[in-house]
């Protein structure tokens, strides 16, 4: 079973979100079963950010001067759920989520759920250097969200 540990250094997200432990936690529970870790225990945090902290996370991290959406910060280069059920964490900016500034709560937290799979991917040591690589992650993202976006208009 997944646990999320959510943190909100920005009071933007609860315009859209009103309760992201909530939120999360209701997403992972909905993955499919490769991705629920039923019989294990595993754990990350989430960060709901804004453009000017993950700029300066992605400065310091990965010497780009840039906002981005998202970040991921595996806890192990190679993950070992049996040695350590902690995989990681993710920062998410609102700012860049929330473009177009018109969207709605559901488009808004489609957009969430997709970067949060995307992210959650890096953690389990997805990536997208590689072409091959970057279809290999584009295939099991679109996995995951067909497995939930019927479910997120009922999340909270």
């Amino acid at each position: 079973m997944i646990s999320i540990d959510v943190v909100s250094e920005s009071n933007l997200w609860s315009k859209k979100i009103k309760k992201p432990h909530l939120f999360f936690n209701s997403l992972v529970h909905a993955f499919p079963k490769k991705y629920r870790f039923t019989k294990k225990k595993v754990s990350l945090t989430i960060l709901l950010s804004n453009n000017i902290n993950i700029k300066k996370l992605n400065k310091k991290f990965r010497n780009k001067n840039k906002s981005t959406d998202v970040l991921s910060f595996p806890s192990e280069k190679k993950v070992d759920i049996k040695k350590s059920p902690y995989i990681g964490d993710i920062i998410v900016s609102y700012e860049f989520i929330n473009k177009p500034k018109i969207l709605n709560s559901l488009e808004f937290k489609n957009k969430v759920a997709k970067i949060f799979i995307h992210g959650f991917l890096h953690l389990l040591g997805y990536d997208h250097i590689k072409l091959k690589d970057f279809k290999k992650m584009l295939v099991e993202e679109k996995k995951i969200y067909k497995a939930i976006k019927t479910k997120i208009v009922k999340f909270v």
